[in-house]
């Protein structure tokens, strides 16, 4: 029982570094600052947002859509927000064009000018959601970045990058949807103001 206690106790210390790490570092509060007003201008301008990732980050592009479709805290209209990689597009294009066109073959039919693509990456190093940046920028969309550890080469693809200071998948995801659910409240305060 102690050891089990001690995992636990090891988690949420290590969990909690990370989280103090970040806030500690203004330069990265000011990136989630511009992060917020980017998916402000893009429903100010009527456009929609698009978010993929790869496994748990997946998970984390589905979670985010459907609370900006959906519901956060807020009762208020639906906004525009699509997780790229349904199944039966994956498995479609992914045996006809390659695994790494998954979400770059999406966006090119469903993205305009003026949205917004958001990739998530613990790794930094995901060929498919560079490709998806590549046709975002081809269509005229914003581009942000969710990364971790280094960054990886995706750093050098988005025109915003929020790279969490974390070595494991975990850790980063942690922070990733943390993220996720700070912008959907701050956008919400700016864009439906007389509900608060």
């Amino acid at each position: 029982m102690a050891n089990r206690i001690e995992i636990w106790k090891g988690a949420l210390e290590e969990a909690h570094r990370v989280l103090t790490e970040f806030m500690n570092q203004p330069d990265q509060l000011e990136r989630c600052a511009v992060f917020t007003q980017k998916v402000i201008e893009t429903y100010q301008n009527n456009g929609n947002i698009f978010i993929c990732g790869n496994g748990g980050s997946h998970c984390d592009a589905m979670h985010f859509a459907e609370e900006l479709t959906g519901r956060n805290r807020l009762e208020r209209k639906p906004l525009g927000a699509l997780a790229l990689g349904d199944p039966s597009h994956v498995t479609c294009v992914g045996n006809d064009y390659g695994f790494e066109h998954i979400f770059a073959r999406q966006l090119a039919g469903l993205g305009r000018s003026g949205d917004l693509l958001i990739g998530l990456s613990t790794s930094g190093n995901s060929k498919n959601i560079g490709l998806a940046f590549d046709t975002a920028k081809e269509r005229g969309m914003k581009t942000v970045a969710l990364l971790g550890r280094d960054g990886g080469w995706l750093k050098e693809k988005a025109e915003h990058v929020i790279i969490i200071p974390a070595k494991t998948s975990d850790r980063v995801q942690e922070m990733h949807i943390k993220l996720l659910h700070t912008v959907i409240d701050a956008a919400e305060r700016e864009l439906f103001p007389s509900s608060f």
